[in-house]
């Protein structure tokens, strides 16, 4: 009954969430495309033997990159549909096909809908279903239990915050977490807050980022430009979020050190020219990246708007702040940065990568900061002492390899609660 009247208001939202589009659309087009996907209505190729994975954005598709892998390896002969929520995460998610060739097609995910959680599942008709860190959607773990498809919600992650939120929906979250075959948790914090929610047996896997591997080539072209910038340091602010850049420009703008690149790099790609517009308010000579521009002697702000060069990014920065930890969005990922050798600094809030943060903080790959201008003046102190912020950069490459091998327990869990292995 609880389920029947969610499905019921979220019926009734539908203009709600046209409007929202359209919205979105403003600054990104794409959201306007593929529509009759988000309702079920599909017209791709649907290949005989399919497991199915489920990644909303852009952090969550590159996170899967080790799994997907894996998984197309063990299935030798079967092909893995990709969902998405998002045009970004869309876009991550081609890259992968033109990386892992044509056993992987990509479709969104439909709207929590009956209907079309239905339609979506009786065309493609999955063998398995992954659902990646925090999707639960009652609809379609329903729809999937009907039709006999196991589900698992890997690379889980539950923060104290949104543990709160679902406590207001239990009668709704409950069983559709009762009906997962199984769930893999980043850390034991997540497993338990998890089970305060309804969660059965869970099985602590470990974070799926620490298993992703920097592409050599995106490194390589990041070494090519910090040896372009000479000796000049390079300050990263990496996947900023709205109301972070104005902070951290006018802390860099106050610091007394002319030399000073700041990397600016924003979390969202429809935000890129707004960004550009506070840079150029602030009189800050700067060049995009998207322009081919460089920088050269005279540049100090260096806006990095491009897609899948963030390993570039913190190959080529002396040290970096990850963006989302000034205001209270969670923070990124600053497990990236660390597998390139990046130093870290993070803001007071990080709740979304909780765990990662106190590990990385607790082996000196990172330090924590209050505000914009105490990282400035991190940044200063660090450049001036480069023995420590040489420690720091190693102690980045230890903290990432030492928390590899998610994947490989993940795959240990597919094979116990899935389909069983076929060979090619």
């Amino acid at each position: 009954m609880i389920r029947l009247i969610y499905s019921m208001l979220f019926y009734l939202a539908q203009p709600l969430v046209w409007i929202r589009l359209a919205w979105r659309a403003r600054k990104q087009p794409e959201y306007l495309q593929h529509l009759g996907e988000r309702y079920g209505f599909l017209d791709q190729a649907c290949p005989d033997r399919l497991l199915w994975l489920h990644a909303v954005s852009v952090g969550e598709t590159r996170a899967a990159e080790p799994l997907i892998k894996a998984l197309l390896t063990e299935y030798p002969d079967h092909s893995l549909l990709m969902t998405h929520m998002t045009p970004t995460g869309r876009a991550v998610g081609g890259e992968l096909i033109g990386k892992y060739g044509p056993r992987l097609i990509q479709t969104y995910l439909p709207y929590d809908l009956p209907d079309a959680c239905g339609r979506f599942l009786d065309y493609f008709k999955p063998r398995l279903g992954l659902l990646m860190e925090t999707e639960i959607w009652p609809n379609v773990i329903a729809a999937a239990s009907q039709r006999e498809i196991p589900m698992l919600l890997v690379n889980a992650r539950l923060s104290a915050k949104s543990q709160l939120g679902y406590q207001g929906f239990l009668p709704l979250i409950r069983p559709a977490l009762e009906k997962l075959a199984g769930i893999a948790a980043q850390t034991s914090a997540d497993g338990k807050r998890l089970k305060s929610i309804g969660a059965g047996e869970i099985c602590i896997t470990g974070n799926l980022k620490f298993d992703v591997t920097p592409a050599p080539e995106k490194l390589q072209l990041g070494a090519e430009w910090r040896r372009s910038f000479g000796r000049r340091p390079v300050w990263l602010a990496a996947s900023t979020r709205e109301g972070e850049e104005p902070l951290i420009l006018d802390a860099f703008s106050r610091l007394d050190l002319p030399d000073l690149l700041l990397l600016l790099v924003p979390r969202h790609p429809q935000r890129f020219n707004e960004v550009a517009a506070m840079v150029q308010e602030r009189g800050l000579p700067f060049c995009r990246r998207s322009e081919g521009g460089f920088p050269g002697p005279e540049t100090r702000v260096w806006l990095g708007d491009s897609m899948g060069e963030m390993p570039a990014y913190f190959a080529a920065a002396d040290i970096s702040l990850i963006g989302g930890t000034l205001l209270p969005f969670g923070g990124q990922n600053l497990i990236e940065a660390a597998a390139c050798g990046c130093p870290v600094l993070v803001g007071p809030h990080t709740f979304n990568f909780a765990q990662a943060t106190e590990d990385a903080l607790a082996c000196g790959a990172a330090q924590r900061v209050s505000d914009a201008t105490d990282a400035a003046a991190a940044i200063k102190s660090l450049l001036a002492d480069r023995k420590l912020l040489q420690a720091m950069r190693e102690s980045a490459v230890s903290f990432s390899q030492e928390h590899r091998g998610a994947t490989a327990r993940t795959i240990a869990l597919v094979r116990k609660s899935t389909a069983p292995r076929t060979t090619g």
